[in-house]
C-alpha cells in the first residue's frame, strides 16, 4: 500500500483540477495514464486535502472516465492495494456492484453455487454497506445464509479449492481502497473507485463476469482490461444486469462479451426464448437481504417451483458459459437444473457452510 512519506511527481490533485479535469464537464481534458496513475497514488497515500480529493471526484464523474485513466486507476490499486490469492482452480470473477442492490433478490449466491456443483469454480467478492447505496451485496447474503465472510484471502483461495465456490472481503483483500471508505461515504455519489474495485480480481481469474447499469460502458471496461497492465483476463462479459447487479434482468438484457485478441460481440439474452414468462417484479421481494438467503436455501433444497428456480438456474448457466464451460446456455441450464434436482447444489451450500 502507498505510503504518506513516498515521493510523487508533478501532478497533486489540485494542480491536475486547475490545469486538467477542473474545468468542467464540457470542457475538461482528459488525464494521461501517468497523471491518473499518479492521482491515485496520492490518494491511496492519504496525501489530498478532503476538500480536494472530494472536488477531484467530482470532476471526474462530471467529464467522465475513458479507458486509460480508469486503467491507471486500476494498475495503482493492483500495485498498491489488491492482496491476491490464487486459487488452485481457475474461477469465474464475478465482480456485481459493491453497492448492492434495494428491491430485487441477490441471484448470485444461488446461481453461483449451481454452476460450482456442476464444475465451473466461481468467485465473488465485496465489502459491506459500500457507498453510496449501502445495500445488499454478496457479503451480505452468505452472512445470512451461515457462511464465513470476514477472510483472508489465503482462506478465500482455500474455499474456492475445497468447495467449488469462494468470496473474498474487500477489507481483506483490497485494504487501500477500504480506508476510502470514509471520504467516499461523504461524497453522497458514485465516484471511479466503484468502478474499478469491481475488477480488483483478487483471485488472479482468468474470466470475468460484470455487470453495469448502461451498456456503453461495457466498452469502456473491456477497453479498461486492454489498457491495463495488471488485468490478466482473456475474457469477460458484461451486460445490464437487475440493478446494476450481475443478475440476468428478466425479459430483455443486453450482452457484451469480449475475448483478447478479438472484437467486442453484443447480443440479447431473452428469458422467454427459455421458457421463462416473467417480470422484474416476479423477483422483487420485501427484505433483500433475508429473502435473499431464504431463497436461495429453498431452490437448493428443490422446495420451490417457480421464477426464483428459473432465475438462479439460468444465471447459474451463464456463469458456466462464461467459463465455455459449456457451449450454450441451453447446456448450461439442463445442467443448473440437474445439480439443483440431484442435491449437489444443496451440497456446496453445506460444504461452505462447514468450511
Amino acid at each position: 500500500m502507498a505510503q504518506a512519506s513516498q515521493e510523487f511527481g508533478e501532478w497533486p490533485l489540485k494542480r491536475l483540477m486547475t490545469d486538467v479535469v477542473g474545468s468542467g464537464p464540457k470542457s475538461a481534458d482528459d488525464m494521461s495514464c501517468e497523471q491518473a496513475r499518479e492521482a491515485f497514488q496520492r490518494i491511496l497515500a492519504g496525501e489530498p486535502d478532503a476538500t480536494t480529493l472530494g472536488a477531484f471526484w467530482l470532476a471526474n464523474r462530471w467529464k467522465r472516465n475513458n479507458p486509460e485513466e480508469l486503467a491507471g486507476y486500476t494498475d495503482v490499486m493492483r500495485e498498491e492495494s489488491v492482496v491476491t490469492a490464487e486459487p488452485e482452480a481457475d474461477p469465474v470473477d464475478c465482480g456485481a456492484n459493491y453497492d448492492g442492490k434495494h428491491s430485487s433478490a441477490v441471484l448470485g449466491v444461488g446461481a453461483g453455487l449451481v454452476a460450482a456443483a456442476a464444475g465451473t469454480p466461481v468467485v465473488v467478492h465485496s465489502g459491506d454497506r459500500i457507498p453510496t447505496q449501502k445495500a445488499t451485496a454478496y457479503k451480505h447474503v452468505l452472512d445470512e445464509l451461515g457462511i464465513r465472510t470476514d477472510l483472508e484471502p489465503e482462506e478465500s483461495a482455500n474455499m474456492v479449492d475445497e468447495t467449488g465456490f469462494g468470496f473474498y472481503y474487500q477489507p481483506a483483500f483490497n485494504p487501500g481502497v477500504h480506508d476510502l471508505y470514509d471520504r467516499r461515504d461523504q461524497m453522497g455519489v458514485r465516484t471511479f473507485v466503484n468502478t474499478i474495485e469491481t475488477v480488483g480480481n483478487p483471485a488472479n481469474a482468468d474470466v470475468h463476469l460484470g455487470s453495469f447499469y448502461h451498456l456503453a460502458f461495457a466498452k469502456k471496461l473491456t477497453d479498461l482490461i486492454r489498457e491495463s497492465d495488471h488485468l490478466d483476463y482473456s475474457r469477460a462479459i458484461f451486460f445490464q444486469g437487475m440493478e446494476g447487479y450481475d443478475d440476468i434482468r428478466p425479459g430483455y438484457t443486453k450482452v457484451a462479451e469480449w475475448n483478447d485478441g478479438a472484437e467486442l460481440e453484443d447480443y440479447e439474452i431473452e428469458t422467454a426464448e427459455y421458457g421463462m414468462e416473467m417480470e422484474n417484479e416476479d423477483l422483487e421481494v420485501d427484505d433483500v437481504t433475508a429473502d435473499s438467503a431464504t431463497i436461495t436455501e429453498a431452490v437448493l433444497a428443490g422446495e420451490r417451483d417457480d421464477h426464483f428456480v428459473d432465475a438462479i438456474a439460468l444465471n447459474g448457466a451463464f456463469r458456466m458459459y462464461a467459463r465455455e464451460d459449456v457451449d450454450s446456455l441451453e447446456d448450461g441450464l439442463e445442467q443448473a437444473r440437474d445439480v439443483i434436482a440431484d442435491g449437489s447444489a444443496e451440497a456446496v451450500l453445506e460444504d461452505l457452510r462447514a468450511f
